[in-house]
């Protein structure tokens, strides 16, 4: 066998958070142990039976869906997707020139980062994050500044602490609200505007990862980027069908924003793929042109879930509160257990009562002390999970 090294970016990844778990979930399951499985934010409800119908109907009569698709996306699809942002936002895109169909967001982050990158360049990146939002800067071999989201200024960066020198070398920023993976969102709008005047002041791209915009509870309701004035001449948004529409292993998505500021993506995505399947964008037609009703009965499931795993940890000593959007909780360490560290803590739970979750630590340095729990098992489960983690918790030699 040869001896060939492979980059030296990819080595300075660190291990994928979830490769780690999925190890040890697998030796769980030969032991056959009762996995409950709250790590990876992979929806556990199905597709809606529109959707799928209309994938069903147009994979079986209509083969020139089988062909090659457009790489930017389908005009039927660009013009829905900007039919949905102005029904739900009010805002106006022009489905010609400022929507890109994606293969997911997260492949669309990531090749974001390739577009616009250069070596030594610099992003600004919240910590804790959702992982491609570094490991994208770290692929592309750029550097990254970290903007610690702490519970004191309720996850939200402070763009006051940014040194002027580092702002001023800054080519992006993302922002992810409602955020992966503290669950945390925007109350005050002026913080939109506040990111908007700096990325102007500073000439930096303004990345608005708004995955999680349609999975919110009760009176809240999580704004589009392009709402404030002079978003369009600063940002991006990537939104996705993986969490709204429960179509994570569909890998579709889309960008927006203006022309300009596209364009550097879509030529990259142009020379490396051909875009998602036709027939799947067409069922993603369905998803955006079809009932909600779906997607606020799943932010509900989601809502009653939150509140039952907030409740049942909070009596166990573990620190967490109720939130007001995504699938996640994002829970504090009992404090006799963060000596030993949050990815120390998801092992041993996950080997001795099967339950995963994920150590805060995987998604950046101010994660530690956390761990964030997946929303994504039926119901009756979240008593099993419950009590398991008392039990561990009870049982810890440091907790004793």
């Amino acid at each position: 066998m040869i001896e060939i090294e492979p980059s030296k970016k990819l080595n300075k990844l660190p291990p994928y958070l979830f490769t780690k778990i999925n190890i040890l979930k697998a030796e769980a399951y030969a032991k056959n142990l009762d996995v409950i499985d709250l790590g990876m934010g992979n929806p556990d409800l199905p597709t809606p039976t529109h959707i799928v119908d209309r994938l069903c109907d147009t994979v079986k009569h209509h083969k020139n869906t089988h062909r090659y698709p457009q790489a930017k996306g389908m005009p039927k699809f660009r013009r829905a997707v900007s039919e949905w942002m102005a029904r739900r936002f009010g805002v106006e895109l022009d489905p010609a020139n400022e929507i890109l169909s994606l293969i997911g967001s997260k492949e669309g982050i990531a090749h974001l980062c390739f577009a616009y990158l250069n070596p030594g360049d610099y992003v600004l990146v919240c910590d804790p994050a959702y992982p491609v939002h570094f490991n994208g800067v770290a692929l592309a071999g750029a550097k990254i500044y970290s903007m610690p989201l702490l519970e004191k200024n309720n996850f939200l960066p402070d763009f006051t602490k940014i040194p002027e020198k580092t702002a001023q070398k800054a080519k992006i920023m993302f922002l992810n609200y409602p955020n992966n993976p503290t669950a945390a969102v925007v109350d005050d709008n002026n913080f939109w505007k506040e990111a908007i005047k700096f990325c102007k002041k500073y000439n930096i791209l303004l990345v608005s990862d708004n995955a999680y915009s349609e999975l919110t509870f009760g009176d809240y309701c999580a704004p589009s980027i392009f709402e404030f004035a002079g978003a369009k001449d600063v940002a991006l948004e990537f939104h996705s069908f993986s969490k709204t529409f429960n179509m994570a292993g569909w890998r579709l998505g889309w960008v927006c924003g203006a022309k300009k500021l596209l364009y550097p993506l879509e030529k990259f995505k142009s020379f490396l793929d051909y875009g998602s399947p036709t027939f799947m964008q067409l069922a993603a037609v369905a998803a955006l042109n079809g009932p909600q009703d779906c997607v606020r009965e799943l932010a509900a499931v989601y809502e009653r879930r939150m509140k039952k795993m907030v409740a049942g940890l909070s009596k166990i000593g573990w620190r967490v509160k109720e939130t007001k959007a995504t699938m996640y909780v994002w829970a504090g360490l009992p404090d006799c257990l963060k000596k030993q560290g949050s990815l120390k803590v998801a092992e041993d739970l996950l080997k001795e009562t099967g339950v995963v979750i994920s150590p805060g630590a995987g998604f950046g340095k101010h994660g530690e002390g956390y761990a964030r729990m997946s929303l994504v098992t039926h119901d009756s489960r979240f008593h099993d999970a419950l009590l398991r983690i008392n039990k561990f918790t009870k049982n810890a030699k440091e907790c004793k």
